[in-house]
């Protein structure tokens, strides 16, 4: 048997130019990845925000049906869990099956406000992902409906 010698200039593994193409292309993936992945997570965000809006408008509506009047300025969306003092027919357990007022999809608090002459006569806001009142991505529950 005639053994033949491997040129030593000859080796396995990979160029440079091989490795860069490869982490070029890995880059280029995930970035598309992350992309989908935060346009999810913001579209989640606000979904959540409109439901909840949704959910504290109704139990407004049913506080106004049930006691007679709205939740004071001063009261806000806490008088859908503790009974007002000055309630007779407030509901064991409240108007909502939470014990406390969750945020917005941002960890913003709903801001409750009471505007007179409105068709309700009040609105619940989400200052949206700047967090800042009356900017263009707020989220009105009146709007919702």
């Amino acid at each position: 048997m005639i053994r033949t010698k491997r040129n030593k200039s000859s080796r396995f593994g990979f160029t440079m130019i091989e490795i860069m193409a490869v982490l070029i292309i890995l880059g280029l993936l995930s970035t598309l990845v992350a992309t989908k992945v935060i346009n999810n997570v913001e579209k989640g965000r606000e979904i959540t925000t409109k439901a909840n809006l949704k959910m504290y408008h109704n139990a407004v509506n049913n506080f106004r049906m049930d006691i007679g009047r709205l939740p004071s300025q001063e009261e806000g969306l806490m008088a859908l869990i503790e009974a007002p003092s000055d309630t007779d027919n407030y509901p064991d357990g409240g108007y909502m099956e939470s014990t406390k007022i969750e945020s917005d999809g941002w960890k913003n608090e709903f801001i409750y406000e009471v505007v007179p002459g409105s068709s309700s006569g009040f609105l619940i806001r989400s200052c949206g992902p700047d967090g800042e009142q009356d900017t263009e991505d707020d989220i009105i529950s009146t709007e919702l409906n």
